[in-house]
């Protein structure tokens, strides 16, 4: 291999698509290209791994590159990420180390789509049935109808937005809490602004659209669950951990609360013997409100068009450690 050649790896390539998702031949008369389909959560092992490459492609936070890893990886001089932010990447590490980091747009229908998937298969009994039909029975349940019920939406952000426009044409009540959330953008997002308490007490289906930070984790607690109606569903198709973990198995477990769906884990890929996968009020998805091919053909193209940006001494769409969307 001659030696001006890089390194280019993609990262946590589950289905091994990521090659074909978008036009890489810009880049392959400079880079060697190569899809890491296999999680690696160890973190040495991690190092050893990606510390022949030049340039990572992280698929979202999946894998982090803490500043341990970053600072561990030699000839590490690019990071290519999907949307503008990511928490899993330690941003001041990489521009220490002279690293750039360069994102990309993301497509805000994906994670909206996928909250409306649990949502109606909680509501409609969608997996139990499913299961009985596949064992040969028949009905054995009762559905309850989502209009005339009320959606409380923490976040109301883009997505949030967009859950909110569905749950108004499904003929729900939305009601709506962020810490910085007014009268004014909550109506402008088909909302009415409540109190976290008043949502949480008054909310047949909580769903959460908000950010993972230091203020947001744990958001939803013992304290929080208990003030659930009992029949009340929750859904996460943001970050794990935002939600108290052990909280949500003890009130799932009592059902205090009629169900959840989730789609995000404190520890992704879920550990097989996790006992979320054996409560039978909670409907599972594999991370995959953003795993989409309209996605991937955005955050994979733009990423090459990135990577050739940066070859060329022209790099665009750049995230700094102040960079207001991180």
């Amino acid at each position: 291999m001659a030696a001006d050649r890089l390194k280019l790896a993609i990262l946590d390539d589950y289905q091994g698509v990521a090659q074909s998702a978008a036009d890489w031949s810009p880049l392959q008369a400079r880079c060697d290209i190569q899809s890491l389909r296999e999680h690696i959560a160890d973190r040495e092992k991690l190092i050893k791994a990606l510390a022949p490459f030049d340039i990572l492609v992280p698929m979202r936070e999946r894998t982090p590159l803490s500043r341990a890893v970053i600072e561990k990886l030699p000839k590490l001089k690019f990071i290519g990420t999907f949307g503008m932010k990511n928490a899993a990447i330690d941003l001041a590490a990489a521009a220490e180390r002279g690293v750039t980091v360069c994102g990309t747009r993301t497509s805000p229908h994906g994670t909206a789509e996928l909250t409306w998937a649990l949502i109606l298969a909680l509501s409609r009994g969608i997996v139990d049935g499913e299961r009985s039909m596949r064992a040969g029975g028949w009905q054995t349940g009762m559905a309850i109808e989502l209009g005339g019920r009320t959606l409380g939406i923490i976040g109301l952000g883009r997505l949030g937005s967009k859950v909110a426009q569905v749950g108004k044409a499904m003929g729900m009540e939305v009601i709506a809490w962020s810490p910085n959330l007014t009268d004014e953008k909550a109506a402008a997002g088909g909302a009415s602004r409540v109190s976290k308490e008043d949502l949480l007490r008054r909310a047949d289906v909580v769903t959460l659209h908000v950010t993972l930070n230091e203020r947001s984790r744990g958001l939803i607690g013992k304290a929080e669950l208990a003030l659930m109606k009992p029949t009340a569903t929750l859904i996460n198709t943001s970050r794990g951990p935002l939600v108290d973990r052990q909280a949500l198995l003890d009130a799932l477990q009592a059902r205090r609360i009629g169900g959840a769906g989730l789609d995000v884990y404190d520890v992704e890929p879920l550990p097989v013997d996790d006992p979320l996968r054996k409560l039978p009020n909670v409907v599972l998805s594999p991370h995959m409100g953003f795993v989409t091919i309209e996605n991937y053909r955005i955050g994979y193209g733009e990423t090459v068009e990135n990577i050739a940006a940066w070859l060329a001494g022209k790099p665009t769409r750049v995230i700094k450690p102040d960079s207001p969307a991180h």
